[in-house]
């Protein structure tokens, strides 16, 4: 019976995705006016495990899923194992300004993770995620009838995409039983394309098309602690720590302006600018978290995480403080995520759903920037569950996240009401269990 149910558990999954591929809307990593400043969006970090629980996993210690939040997490596994995960994520988002709504859906890769161990209390991590996105795409039309008297109508249209990825290796290594610490070393890489057309249905003026091309690379590391203290019979709480080193970024980031008429093409400007020569940084981050679990039964995990951006060079870099906009500012992120897990009974032999695992969180966001002086907050909650499947730890995470971004208190701000469905992959093996013969 419980083999039959994995086997329409497999099918429903694979179902999903195929319809959440279909109705794909456009190719962006994420989607959302926002995303014009700055690098974009920040990713959240971690699995479907940690989304589905608010975000949390700095104080999560859990061998049967990767938690690549905090590196001194590694060090929770079985020795023997091989683990791995990847995750999609289809994100649905109802906009509002005034009485202005439209909508958009994106779906994606957002991770790839591997885990194994090195030598008895030690392990290795290695995996790709992205760090931050840009997406968005809006229109206008000049309606000012002294100009479009003179001029014709006058097509205003902004876009931009693209991605800052992570790709990370990182080991950690458990001392005195209790006390665990790892560290890791982050590469960012990507690419972001803002631009801007203004286009004339006359033909006697020149439209215009300008943008900046922005290359992204820089390397830092981070690290974390975990210390997990025994509080009688399967209870205990865990105390962790990370902390990312704020670094410069390196790349380039190329402004063009260029005149169209009749298929003549005229550069206005084109330059170059280095984004180490101009002072741009990554923030730092620290993040503090506290959790406490009953075995394998139950576990309840706070968070809190700050992040450090003022001293970034936004606010005054083309490409990154977008002309014309809001007046952007970049500012101080700070969040608190709470999440809770609960198992009835992980070794159930008879009855299916009481070996799953079920979840939910709530958090808090305050983004890196403002704009006109207001910060951008998020707020939401998550659900989630993960289906057990076959031998091992295998098993399919899939996790829910309904929340919203700004408010309309101010006319200038658009609100943003989402709903994110991830779906993870959790892949489990003994690779190195040693044969013997009697």
């Amino acid at each position: 019976m419980i083999r039959k149910i994995e086997r329409l558990v497999l099918v429903a999954v694979f179902l999903v995705i195929g319809f959440c591929v279909s109705a794909q809307d456009g190719t962006y990593g994420a989607y959302s006016p926002y995303s014009i400043y700055g690098i974009g969006d920040i990713a959240k970090e971690g699995t479907a495990y940690n989304k589905s629980m608010g975000g949390v996993g700095i104080a999560t210690r859990n061998r049967k899923f990767i938690n690549y939040t905090n590196p001194a997490a590694v060090t929770a596994r079985d020795s023997l194992s091989f683990m791995a995960d990847f995750g999609l994520d289809a994100h649905n988002t109802v906009f509002r300004q005034g009485d202005l709504r439209s909508a958009h859906n994106t779906f994606n890769i957002y991770d790839f993770v591997m885990t194994f161990p090195i030598y008895r209390s030690s392990a290795f991590m290695v995996g790709l995620t992205p760090f931050s996105n840009v997406g968005y795409d809006f229109s206008s039309i000049e309606k000012n009838p002294e100009i479009i008297g003179n001029t014709g109508n006058i097509e205003y249209d902004s876009y931009g995409n693209g991605s800052v990825y992570q790709a990370f290796i990182g080991a950690g290594v458990t001392l005195w039983k209790n006390l665990s610490v790892g560290a890791e070393a982050i590469y960012y890489f990507g690419n972001l394309d803002k631009i801007t057309n203004m286009n004339y249905s006359n033909d006697s003026y020149r439209s215009l098309n300008s943008g900046n091309e922005i290359t992204v690379r820089g390397l830092t590391g981070k690290f974390g602690l975990q210390y997990e203290q025994r509080l009688g019979g399967d209870m205990s709480m865990i105390i962790g720590a990370t902390y990312r080193l704020g670094t410069n970024m390196k790349g380039y980031s190329k402004n063009f302006r260029y005149a169209t008429q009749s298929n003549v093409v005229d550069s206005l400007r084109h330059t170059v600018d280095t984004l180490s020569a101009a002072g741009m940084k990554f923030g730092d981050e620290i993040g503090i978290g506290i959790s406490v679990k009953n075995g394998e039964k139950w576990s309840a995990e706070l968070n809190y995480i700050r992040s450090d951006w003022s001293n970034s060079g936004f606010d005054k870099t083309s490409g990154f403080n977008v002309a014309g906009q809001s007046t952007f500012s970049s500012t101080v992120s700070q969040s608190i995520r709470a999440g809770f897990e609960f198992i009835p009974n992980r070794n159930d032999i008879r009855y299916y759903f009481k070996r799953c695992a079920y979840r939910f969180g709530a958090y808090y966001d305050k983004a890196y920037y403002k704009l006109d002086g207001n910060n951008i907050n998020s707020m939401g909650v998550t659900l989630g569950m993960t289906l057990p499947v076959h031998n091992y730890h295998n098993g399919i995470s899939l996790g829910m996240d309904i929340g919203q971004r700004a408010n309309m208190k101010n006319p200038s701000m658009i609100r943003e009401r989402y709903v994110s469905f991830v779906i993870g992959f959790n892949i489990h093996d003994i690779w190195f269990r040693k044969v013997q013969y009697q």
